[in-house]
């Protein structure tokens, strides 16, 4: 990370005093950073330097930028390629092609999703890569071969396949190609059958904006839907959960601003709609209720660097085995951070094994793991100790 901040503050033509007087960080962090004395930092740190410089926090933290790829034949290897290609086909350009002779029924399409959505909750990241690109044709052929509710149906496939690829492409740091994926997604939203999916649009665009370091954007899409879709005394559980997923997706923006008063008052609101609820509940693919309330507290905590507060609330998490095994992996992410702030660096990497247990392939691709591992590693006084062994199963380079 030091590297590439140095590379960008030499091409702005920044000083080190400059650069941490634009991002509102001490220049003790840049020297820090840039010498490699500090290996990882904040996001809120990463955020407000990559605003200074210009640049996407994905570049900074050096982001996985491509699939990894282990012993597939080429033919069957995930492709970011491929991925842009169904996302954005040239022969929308230039007149259309025809498509497929016979497009699957619309229940086949439906399967294809929620194998999808399985091995996306799983965190296989390889999978997804290779199943998205073909079920978005599909999903397109059966658009344009039918009419009425099928075709309705079909584009609510199409929605949701745009949003999975959106979310993968953020993950890879091509956050412009996220976008343009959720530009696709709420085009065919408007005319789909699944009203729930354009507050799901909203939750995803606001992540894909987080992540390119628009924050008070992402903020604003998320509170903006959020005001649209306030429940009243009789909403159900799922129109509960639709909102909360928006406010903690709003914290999230804030937290990184460090806007901490509005996201305390955000997550109280969230814990009230989850409260209400009794139990999470799973909205495509994505969870919310009071197990999940509890662990965008511990994140939120760690972010606002209470490492100690977030420690405690950690013990309190109910049901922690009821969420996706990426959410259990992201919690465990957060207890290993706030270990690691409180230089109990042994508690840290336990963490961060159990992190790897529930979501291996996924540990590979989180920046921030990766980020956490390497600085622990830095730390590490023997050479056989397990965080060098974890290391290398992330593939971090020595």
């Amino acid at each position: 990370m030091g590297e590439r901040i140095a590379h960008l503050r030499h091409r702005r033509g920044l000083t080190q005093e400059q650069l941490a007087e634009r991002a509102g960080v001490s220049v003790d962090v840049v020297r820090k950073l840039e010498q490699g004395r500090r290996r990882s930092a904040r996001l809120a740190t990463v955020n407000a330097l990559a605003r200074a410089l210009d640049s996407e926090p994905s570049y900074l933290i050096g982001q996985p930028a491509t699939f990894e790829t282990r012993a597939e034949p080429e033919e069957n290897a995930p492709s970011v390629l491929a991925l842009r290609q169904a996302i954005s086909p040239v022969a929308d350009l230039l007149g259309g092609e025809d498509d497929p002779e016979d497009p699957p029924g619309i229940e086949q399409l439906k399967a294809s999703l929620r194998s999808t959505e399985e091995i996306r909750r799983n965190g296989r990241m390889g999978e997804i890569g290779i199943l998205l690109p073909p079920l978005i044709r599909d999903a397109r052929a059966v658009v344009h071969a039918t009419t009425g509710s099928e075709r309705a149906a079909a584009n609510s496939v199409l929605a949701v396949a745009y949003q999975v690829a959106s979310v993968t492409l953020t993950g890879l740091g091509k956050e412009d190609a996220a976008f343009t994926a959720m530009e696709r997604s709420m085009l065919a939203i408007r005319s789909c059958d699944d009203p729930g999916l354009e507050t799901m649009a909203a939750s995803t665009l606001s992540y894909v904006l987080t992540k390119q370091g628009r924050l008070a954007d992402a903020e604003r899409v998320a509170l903006v839907r959020a005001e649209q879709i306030e429940p009243g005394f009789r909403s159900t559980p799922r129109e509960l959960a639709l909102w909360g997923i928006l406010l903690l997706r709003a914290a999230t923006a804030s937290v990184r601003q460090e806007k901490h008063g509005a996201v305390l008052d955000l997550l109280r609101l969230a814990k009230g709609a989850a409260e209400s609820m009794g139990r999470d509940l799973l909205l495509y693919a994505t969870p919310f209720g009071p197990t999940n309330a509890g662990i965008a507290t511990v994140n939120f905590l760690v972010e606002m660097e209470r490492a100690d507060d977030a420690v405690r609330a950690a013990r309190s998490v109910p049901d922690l085995a009821s969420l996706p095994p990426t959410w259990r992996a992201r919690f465990h992410v957060d207890r290993a951070l706030a270990y690691s702030d409180l230089d109990k660096d042994r508690a840290s990497v336990g963490a961060l094994m159990l992190a790897e247990r529930d979501a291996p392939e996924w540990m590979r691709y989180h920046a921030t793991s990766r980020r956490l591992v390497e600085d622990l590693r830095s730390r590490a006084g023997r050479r056989d100790a397990p965080v060098h062994d974890l290391a290398d199963r992330l593939g971090l380079l020595r």
